[in-house]
């Protein structure tokens, strides 16, 4: 673990939670520093001038694996630090209030917390190791040959196994743009919602569904339907086969199901958790 890993492994959960709450009573601003990336042959010579090479890492692939079949892949990446201070700014880990936005060419985008960055080893991929191409068979979204490039965030989850129950959730590929913002907990806990109630859950929704679909204009743009109004359509047995089984809902859809690394009733939880908060959460005029 690095220096700068130490000395911010303070933010768990906890204070993440602490820090979005204090922001939402302040009504912090979305500002943001948002940069595009340079191409990966561009990047490659900046951080080449800088004395850093890639690095061979080995993950298990999320995309591949399964809950009893973990599938490894050697990747060609850049420590996610460096990257970041080279777009960024050496300041980037110094806000640990703030968020990561990865922004995909196909309109996914992926919010974590710096905090998060600062626990886990995470690597900006450029290529597959073995010079195959830079592909990937998501399973989980019934897609094959997807394009990775320009870049895949990827997690050294091998030395860290509890990010294997994960699956894909925080993996962006086509990665095109980082953004680093400020948390906007007023899109998630308006006014008038009890956020001591439903942090846990907003939490989780930005997590599972926000990469993807959107809550009153908030939320990624591959496909952008409105989840504070459609949940409230939706009933609690046909939503639980939405996240658990989209498959049985409706054949061949890319959506994908909650990971299948949780346990069942976990699962099974989290897609009642999610539903009543939907169902809860204002519809903005």
């Amino acid at each position: 673990m690095s220096t700068l890993a130490r000395q911010h492994s303070r933010f768990q959960s906890s204070a993440a939670r602490a820090l979005w709450l204090a922001a939402a009573a302040l009504s912090i601003p979305a500002a943001a520093q948002a940069e595009a990336l340079p191409t990966p042959a561009v990047l490659q010579a900046q951080l080449a001038a800088q004395g850093l090479k890639l690095q061979t890492i080995t993950v298990v692939e999320p995309h591949l694996s399964r809950k009893d079949h973990a599938v490894q892949r050697r990747y060609q990446a850049f420590p996610i630090e460096e990257v970041l201070v080279r777009v960024l700014g050496p300041d980037w880990s110094a806000q640990a209030d703030r968020e990561l936005e990865f922004k995909a060419l196909d309109g996914f985008i992926a919010r974590m917390p710096v905090s998060r960055f600062l626990k886990y080893r995470a690597f900006l991929a450029l290529s597959l190791a073995d010079g195959r191409a830079f592909t990937v068979d998501n399973l989980a979204q019934n897609e094959k040959n997807v394009a990775l490039g320009p870049y895949y965030l990827i997690w050294d989850n091998l030395a860290a196994p509890s990010l294997q129950v994960e699956g894909g959730t925080h993996w962006p590929y086509q990665v095109a743009e980082i953004s680093l913002r400020a948390v906007k907990p007023e899109a998630l806990l308006p006014a008038g919602m009890d956020s001591s109630r439903w942090v846990e859950q907003a939490a989780l929704v930005q997590k599972y569904c926000l990469s993807c679909h959107q809550i009153n204009g908030f939320g990624g743009a591959k496909m952008p339907l409105n989840l504070a109004v459609r949940a409230k359509l939706i009933d609690s047995r046909t939503w639980q086969s939405w996240l658990l089984q989209p498959q049985s809902v409706k054949p061949g859809t890319a959506m994908p199901a909650l990971p299948d690394g949780l346990s069942l009733a976990e699962r099974q939880r989290i897609a009642g958790e999610l539903h009543d908060y939907l169902k809860a959460l204002p519809v903005a005029p």
